[in-house]
Parts: structure tokens; sequence; C-alpha cells
């Protein structure tokens, strides 16, 4: 079994074949013949600060092409590139916007808005103070007037869109389109397979799925749901469930691994940007499928600052999705779905 190497908080495994070995990431291409007409390529390497593991059916490799074009996104979204569009946004430089920025804002604003400010891409500035971001940025000491002094500056109401242009109402707002990234770099990838004619692929980045079609044996494609380990730290964690899915776009977001204890009091790196403070509830895996990868990234994402129950009501508004979440329940497990997840998650 070969698993994708996670983000912090991620719980989705990619199962290639049931019988193989965990192999080494490379960064070369390989190829595997189904038959001769009909040539799976496997491509593998670093993006972002995780792993890419891509798998499809093509004429020729394409790994050029899907590399040229994780670059490009890289030089609009990242916050760690400083010639990105989003770093020249963050240091107040007069740039205009480019395609990819304008897409992760535009659906960053529709779940914005569909979960009542739940999900927030200006929240960077409050994860970095609980040290979630660099060590260097977390505060020696977090009082309800620090956080409330940070919060005049997050929020996604204090910024706008005009012209091609990021207008800010405080030059100390930060856009963090880190938790749709890796979702949207996905729905790029599979449109650069798309367009060179690819039927059967699947798009693995730090986690995130965009799969078509059938794998190398004709099957539809496997991705397991990790189960949480809560008392045993490092290990390696189990599958909660295996999914065979021959079309969907999958994100998960969690919070079992990302988090550290402040005294008596455990600090999720999932912040509640409508609070400023960590979230505080049992649930701890939000897995969704929705109609792109990118919209299914924020929507787990916002599933996990609201918790369960108000996560079940935000995927019933957003009508295109469907959510699996594992909720903790004192030493168990405890899995809810959402009433269409069935109908949409179809097992073949």
């Amino acid at each position: 079994m070969i698993s994708a190497l996670l983000g912090m908080g991620l719980a989705v495994l990619l199962i290639w074949g049931w019988d193989s070995k965990p192999s080494a990431i490379s960064r070369q291409p390989s190829a595997i013949s189904r038959q001769p007409s009909e040539v799976y390529y496997r491509n593998e390497g670093k993006v972002f600060g995780t792993y890419y593991n891509i798998r499809y059916e093509a004429s020729s490799d394409l790994h050029d092409s899907i590399r040229a074009a994780l670059q490009a996104f890289d030089n609009s979204l990242s916050m760690f590139n400083p010639r990105s569009t989003l770093s020249a946004v963050n240091a107040n430089r007069d740039t205009t916007t480019d395609t990819y920025l304008e897409a992760m804002w535009t659906e960053a604003q529709a779940v914005y808005d569909l979960s009542g400010g739940a999900f927030d891409i200006t929240v960077a500035p409050l994860v970095k103070a609980f040290g979630f971001g660099r060590k260097s940025d977390q505060l020696s000491a977090i009082s309800p007037q620090t956080i409330d002094s940070i919060r005049q500056f997050v929020g996604f109401d204090k910024v706008q869109l005009i012209d091609h242009r990021i207008v800010k109402s405080d030059p100390r707002v930060q856009i963090d389109g880190g938790a749709v990234a890796k979702g949207q770099a996905c729905d790029v990838i599979a449109a650069v397979l798309h367009s060179h004619g690819a039927e059967n692929y699947l798009v693995d980045i730090g986690g995130e799925v965009v799969c078509k079609g059938v794998n190398d044996k004709g099957e539809p494609w496997h991705i397991g749901i990790t189960k949480p380990n809560l008392n045993n730290e490092g290990a390696q964690d189990g599958l909660q469930e295996i999914l065979a899915l021959r079309d969907g776009s999958m994100a998960t977001s969690g919070n079992y691994r990302n988090y550290y204890y402040d005294g008596a009091t455990r600090r999720s790196h999932t912040i509640d940007p409508r609070t400023g403070y960590p979230v505080q509830h049992s649930l701890l895996s939000a897995t969704v499928v929705s109609s792109s990868c990118m919209r299914a990234d924020a929507l787990a994402t916002a599933c996990m600052v609201t918790g369960e129950k108000e996560a079940l009501d935000l995927i019933a508004r957003a009508q295109d999705a469907a959510c699996y979440l594992i909720v903790a329940e004192g030493d168990s497990l405890t899995v809810i779905t959402s009433p269409n997840w069935t109908k949409m998650v179809k097992k073949d």
C-alpha cells in the first residue's frame, strides 16, 4: 500500500494496490503498461510543503506539463514565494490579480457567506499567534486583549476584489489561500490531464483528491479515510473506511494531529475566525466530496471550525456536497454522514 504523505491534520490515504509495500517518493516518472496501446504513467514529487502523487492513462508522459502548471500555481498563491501574486498583495505592493487568485477568491467568498464566516482566508494572523505558523510568530502571552487587537484586522469583510485588485480596509490584513490551495491545485492538474485527452486519472496533492475513470487494473480508484489515532502519537493510523470511486473530488481536514497543550488547555490548529480562538468540540475529521476539490477543501475546513452539528447544516445548504464526519465520544469514535453521502459517493 502506498499512502500519501499528508499535511498536518489531513486524513486521507490513497491505496494504489492491495498487496504492494510502501515505495519511496520519486521525482522520476514511471509507466505501467496495462495493454500495449494503454499506458498508465505515475508522477510524484514534492510541492507546497507536501507531496503530489498522480496516476493517469495517456499516450505520453505529461510530467513536464504538470510541473509547469504547479509552478504557475505557486507563482500565484504561495505565501512563501516572495515573487507570487499573493505575496505582493500581502506586502501591499501595487499588483493586479490573476486567474488562479481570482478563482480562489470567488470560492472563498462563497464558502465564507455559506458558513456564516466560519471559513475565512484572512485568519492567518490568529493561526500564527497561537503558534501554528512559524515559531517566530508565536506570541509569548495570549490574552483576550491581544486576540481582540488581532481581530481588528481579521475578516473577509475587510477586503474587496475591485477591477482585478485586492483592496484592504486595513493594510495589516493578510490573505492565506492555504485552506483551499491543495484542492484548487488538484483541480488545476486534473484540467491539464483532461486537456491532453486523459480519461482515467487520479490526482492527489497532500491528501486532497480528484479522480476519474479507472486505475491500471480497470478498477475504480481506492481511497481510504484514515481512522484517527487518539492514544498513540506517531503510530501509523489505520483506515476507517475504504471507498472505491470512479469520479469525484474529495478533501479532508482534521484536528487530531496538529495541536499542543497550554497548561490544561488543548490548543487545536483550527481557529474559529468568529471568536479568534481554537475550536473546542469533538469533531476530529471531516471528509467532504463536492463539485470541485477546491470547494471540498474549503467546506472541509469550515466543517472543522463549526463542529458536527453545524457542519451537517452547512453541507445541506451547500447542496452540491456531502460529508463524512468522525467524532470522538470518550475513548471511542463515531461516524456521522450527511443524508446524501451514499448517493454522492458511489461505491463499485
